[in-house]
């Protein structure tokens, strides 16, 4: 790749009723992150919105009233990328597609171009996460971009739960992963299994050990509905160490700078995929 350092902005936002306001407000955030160094901005997962997956019951109206603002926002989105030199993970919007919705990430480089998009591959069906009832599953294929001398992954929330798709990433070289994110505490519902938090982290912590490579991970943060988005965006290195992590109640950014070298050390030095045996894991 030959870059050694690269500086990452995360955007940690909450959103209001008024679309446009939280459209503004995220440009006006990359824009900050910007001016503080970073070079990779990525904001939260469907920001425009607030999070309506909530409700079981889709209303085809406003799927397609949302699904219609992709361009506007991506033209936004582009002006702040070009204006900044940055390369921006537009964290999600709605896609319209033939047979429904996508949840998709627009990838804009420095140039203000769109680099590619990426589909969000596994779709939740829970209590207060109901996006099957929404979304159709990304028809792939998962692979990294390249912008700035940098190989990097997006990957979109509920993907963070499974291995594969960071395999896959770092298996075509991927230094670094985007995960726009959309995920909190539901009201009503125990956390019989342990700390959701905790295990949120810490499965992400994993990726990036096993796989030699920097994890971004960016949430938003306060209640809709029965929902408290838990915040808590971070950055990892290579091993997984957190070099930052913002508040459940932050609203704002942060910047930090990645050694992209680390990914290249940790690989050779543990051999987690020079001694892989994919001929066994069928």
């Amino acid at each position: 790749m030959g870059r050694k350092q690269v500086r990452v902005g995360i955007v940690q936002m909450r959103m209001v009723e008024d679309v446009a306001e939280n459209v503004r407000r995220a440009v006006e955030l990359a824009g900050e992150a910007a001016s503080q160094g970073a070079e990779f901005v990525c904001l939260p997962e469907l920001f425009p919105f607030r999070y309506y997956p909530q409700d079981p019951h889709p209303d085809p109206g406003v799927l397609e009233r949302s699904a219609s603002l992709w361009q506007r926002v991506v033209d936004e989105l582009s002006s702040v990328a070009r204006k900044h030199g940055v390369v921006l993970i537009g964290g999600s919007l709605i896609e319209r597609g033939e047979r429904g919705y996508w949840n998709t990430a627009p990838v804009i480089g420095p140039d203000g171009g769109l680099i590619g998009t990426y589909r969000k591959t596994h779709i939740p069906e829970d209590e207060c996460y109901h996006e099957s009832k929404y979304f159709l599953p990304g028809d792939g294929p998962i692979r990294p971009f390249e912008a700035l001398g940098v190989r990097f992954g997006v990957l979109i929330c509920f993907d963070q739960w499974f291995p594969e798709p960071a395999r896959s990433l770092a298996l075509q070289g991927a230094e670094i992963v985007f995960y726009p994110t959309a995920i909190g505490w539901v009201e009503g519902v125990e956390q019989t299994e342990g700390d959701w938090k905790e295990a949120w982290e810490t499965v992400q912590r994993g990726h990036s050990i096993a796989n030699g490579l920097s994890v971004v991970a960016v949430n938003r943060t306060g209640t809709e509905g029965r929902i408290t988005f838990w915040g808590s965006s971070f950055v990892t290195d290579a091993f997984g160490t957190v070099l930052c992590r913002m508040g459940c109640d932050e609203e704002g950014v942060a910047v930090r700078r990645v050694d992209l070298s680390k990914s290249e050390a940790v690989r050779e030095g543990w051999g987690f995929l020079r001694c892989r045996r994919p001929e066994l894991y069928r």
